[in-house]
C-alpha cells in the first residue's frame, strides 16, 4: 500500500502543494466522518430493533404479522433495495440523497434484527455488543495505522465471504451444528479482517478524493463498509456469546 505522504506531490490547492499536516488533518476529519456516520447507523439499527421487539412483544397481533406471515420474508430481504441502491448508484446520487439512503437501510436492518431481542436476553446482547465494539475499535485501528499493504489479504476475504454466504445457504437445509459452528468461526475471522481492510481501503479512497462531494459521497460509502463489518461481527459473536430466552 502507498503511504499517504506518497500523495503529497500530487494532491494540490489552489496554493500550491499541500502539506504533511494539510493531509493529516483532512484525513482525520474524513475518517471522523465515516465513524460518525457508522456509529450513528449503529445506534439507528439497535434503536430500531429494541424498540419493534418490544411492541411485538406487547402485542402478540403485531407479532404474529411481523414473524410468522409472509411479511416476514419482504422485512428479511428490505434491506437489500437500499444498499444495492447505494452501491450502484452513489456517483448520480447528492451528498443528501446517498446519507438518507444510508439512514433507510440502518433502519431496515434494525427492523430485520428486531427478532434478537426475542430470542437472545438483554444482557447477553449489550454484552455482545461491549465486546464487538471493543474488537472494532482495536482491528479498525490497526486497519488505520498499520504500514502493510492488506490488500492481498482483502481479495482472501472476499473470497472467504463467498464461502461463507454457500455454507450458510447450505445449512438451512442440513440444519448442523457442526457446520452452523465452523460457518460462526469463520464468520467472527472474515469480519474481523475486513475490519481492518476495509478501514485502510478508505484512508486511500479519501487521498484520491477530487472535490468536497466526492469526499462525501466518499464517506458515506466508507461509513456503509464498517457498519456492514460491524453488524456482521456482532451476529456472529452473538452465536457464541448469546444467552437465550
Amino acid at each position: 500500500m502507498s503511504d499517504y505522504r506518497d500523495y503529497q506531490t500530487r494532491t494540490v490547492n489552489a496554493a500550491g502543494v499541500r502539506t504533511d499536516a494539510e493531509i493529516d488533518a483532512g484525513l482525520r476529519a474524513h475518517m471522523l466522518k465515516v465513524y460518525n456516520l457508522m456509529a450513528l447507523g449503529v445506534a439507528l439499527t439497535g434503536l430500531v430493533a429494541y424498540f419493534v421487539a418490544e411492541w411485538a412483544t406487547g402485542n402478540p397481533a403485531v407479532a404474529a404479522t411481523l414473524y410468522n406471515s409472509p411479511l416476514k420474508w419482504v422485512i428479511l430481504f428490505a434491506p437489500l433495495a437500499p444498499v444495492l441502491f447505494l452501491s450502484f448508484g452513489i456517483e448520480r446520487m447528492s451528498v443528501f440523497t446517498a446519507q438518507l439512503t444510508f439512514w433507510i437501510y440502518a433502519a431496515l436492518v434494525g427492523l430485520s434484527l428486531s427478532t434478537i431481542f426475542l430470542v437472545y436476553t438483554n444482557a447477553s446482547i449489550v454484552q455482545t455488543f461491549a465486546v464487538t465494539a471493543a474488537s472494532f475499535a482495536a482491528l479498525s485501528l490497526y486497519g488505520y495505522t498499520t504500514k502493510r499493504d492488506l490488500s492481498a489479504m482483502g481479495s482472501f476475504l472476499i473470497m472467504g465471504l463467498f464461502g461463507l454466504i454457500i455454507a450458510s445457504l447450505v445449512n438451512l437445509f442440513l440444519q448442523s451444528s457442526a457446520l452452523e459452528f465452523a460457518v460462526s468461526v469463520i464468520g467472527v475471522l472474515v469480519f474481523a479482517g475486513l475490519t481492518a481492510w476495509d478501514t485502510q481501503k478508505i484512508k486511500e479512497m479519501y487521498l484520491e478524493s477530487d472535490g468536497f462531494e466526492a469526499a462525501g459521497k466518499k464517506a458515506i460509502m466508507g461509513a456503509l463498509s464498517l457498519y456492514m463489518d460491524f453488524i456482521n461481527l456482532f451476529l456472529f459473536m452473538l452465536r457464541f456469546m448469546g444467552n437465550r430466552e
